[in-house]
């Protein structure tokens, strides 16, 4: 029998734009040949081999860039809030009220983002008015971070609350209590749950996504999530998922404690999924704004509260050297002081029981990390231990008359220290945590640049890279140049149009930027217009995922 021809690869010419490639910094072209990039280059190298087989694309100017990594994202959790009740905006309680009367949804209700420190009178409202408000519906209203929620008198019956830490009187649950609120609230039919994710999906690629980092656990999702959010790859290789329509890739972490090697091995088993690591939202501690990140002293705004740890060094360390002796990804949701301070120790203790190359050599990623002073970060270096840190966490909640000062004082100095990482040689990737914070990757880009405390303000193109390059790096992706755009790599990219492009020059006393070609560093958008660049088309591996209308060839 005759084997069926393979089918021609097709090959694309993107002309008369600006290409982000180390190959040239002057690139205005790329040709890209089935799912890998063939050439990039002048204007004038393409005209000479551009020929009739070729689709040409002409980029009018636009930017074209690396496809941007979120390296933590939440896909159901995404789809959901992007899809209920928004909260971002709401100012007070009889705000928060009044949307909730206005669902018009049936069954439960669902919100999320709303910020008690935004309003002029913090105070929340109480479960029965929460329930009225729903005429008797259920009701959950997770917090911007994630880490805490509003509920209705009928779903705290239903989730059986009473007796749970993190329940008291009040309509806010936390911890366990949260946990089991959530769990109640998540009950969701299986296609329900693919068209949360693939609405979150979508988003991702409709703003340049190529690859997201999906941090499930059995608090948030469960391994039913965890199984259809992996699903969304498709075969192997294949630039479609398995209903055919191409999407950004996912990489699945699962954040479930493991006490041994064979009890880690254990789990991946009965995962019935490949996954990267036992990594990812395995909480060692919870979030600033809920007062669950255990810190070393008391809360400003509340004296004798330190959170929670819910993991203790002995645990962690135990998680650590399983994953070690494996050659897998460990990680840990760490954000105050003492959450790192038992992560830190951890890391000595596995590295006195298996070995501190193994320890190395595993690449384990801590997520978050938000209070680290020298010490700490000394450590982190020293262990190779990967920070995914979300930027847009700082611009939302940093400086001065804002939620860290409220919660921190003086300490919020010390958040989301940036700089001092690069400066330790500590690697570090960036994402949102989607849905605490959009997916919009420019604005995470500003964030960097426009750090709150200039110390920790780090340049342009270190910022780009650790969105995009650094992401694949973190996930120990098997393609090592994933995340750049050089002949033979991935053709995994997203067109821009941008307002203007420049150098931006590393000054240790302000952001200064040029135009100077004689930088030779590859021109990225200005991010001080106060707009960010449009997205006009995303590609994985040469599949289209997105595209606006705006390019033709």
């Amino acid at each position: 029998m005759t084997a069926s021809p393979a089918t021609p690869r097709k090959a694309t010419l993107y002309r008369n734009g600006s290409v982000y490639t180390a190959a040239d910094p002057f690139a205005t072209a790329m040709l890209v040949d089935g799912d890998t990039v063939a050439w990039v280059g002048s204007e004038q190298a393409a005209t000479s081999i551009a020929d009739s087989s070729m689709a040409v694309i002409d980029l009018q100017g636009a930017l074209l860039a690396p496809g941007f990594v979120d390296s933590h994202v939440h896909l159901t959790e995404t789809g959901i809030a992007l899809d209920s009740i928004q909260l971002t905006g709401v100012r007070s309680a009889a705000e928060l009220l009044d949307a909730v009367a206005a669902s018009g949804s049936s069954g439960t209700v669902l919100g999320h983002g709303w910020d008690e420190t935004t309003w002029s009178d913090p105070a929340l409202p109480t479960r029965e008015e929460i329930e009225r408000a729903a005429g008797g519906r259920q009701v959950y209203l997770s917090r911007v971070d994630a880490h805490s929620a509003l509920v209705s008198s009928s779903l705290a019956a239903a989730a059986g609350l009473e007796a749970l830490d993190g329940h008291d009187a009040s309509s806010q649950v936390k911890r366990a209590a949260h946990t089991a609120a959530r769990r109640v609230a998540r009950m969701l039919p299986a296609e329900t749950r693919r068209g949360y994710q693939r609405r979150a999906l979508a988003e991702a690629a409709a703003n340049g996504y190529v690859a997201v980092a999906e941090m499930a656990a059995p608090h948030i999702g469960g391994v039913e999530d965890l199984r259809a959010a992996a699903a969304w790859n498709g075969a192997p290789g294949n630039g479609e998922n398995s209903a055919g329509a191409s999407l950004p890739e996912v990489l699945p972490y699962w954040g479930e404690l493991a006490t041994s090697a064979d009890h880690a091995r254990s789990i991946l088993e009965g995962l019935g999924v490949a996954v990267l690591g036992l990594a990812g939202d395995l909480n060692i501690d919870g979030s600033i704004g809920s007062r669950t990140a255990a810190l070393r002293a008391d809360y400003a705004d509340a004296a004798g509260e330190r959170g929670t740890r819910y993991l203790s060094a002995a645990d962690a360390a135990a998680h650590l050297a399983a994953c070690s002796l494996l050659g897998i990804q460990a990680g840990f949701h760490v954000i105050g002081d003492a959450g790192l301070d038992a992560a830190l120790d951890a890391l000595d203790l596995a590295a006195a029981d298996v070995g501190e190359q193994r320890i190395r050599a595993a690449g384990h990623r801590f997520e978050h990390v938000e209070l680290a002073d020298p010490a700490a970060i000394s450590r982190l270096a020293r262990y190779s231990v990967t920070v995914s840190a979300q930027p847009v966490f700082d611009a939302l909640w940093g400086g001065a008359d804002s939620l860290y000062q409220q919660r921190l004082g003086s300490r919020q100095l010390g958040m989301n220290p940036f700089g001092s990482f690069y400066a330790a040689g500590v690697p570090i990737c960036f994402g949102s945590d989607s849905p605490v914070t959009p997916l919009r990757p420019w604005s995470s880009v500003r964030a960097c640049l426009q750090h709150n405390n200039p110390a920790e303000q780090i340049s342009a193109r270190a910022a780009f890279l650790g969105h995009t390059r650094a992401g694949w790096r973190a996930a120990r992706y098997r393609n090592p140049m994933a995340g750049q755009l050089v002949p033979g790599a991935p053709a995994s990219f997203a067109v821009w149009e941008v307002e203007e492009l420049m150098v931006q020059v590393a000054d240790g006393r302000v952001q200064s930027w040029s135009t100077d070609p004689r930088a030779r560093t590859p021109l990225l958008p200005a991010l001080d217009t106060g707009n960010d660049p449009l997205c006009l088309q995303t590609v994985r591996d040469g599949q289209e995922l997105y595209a606006s209308g705006a390019l033709g060839a």
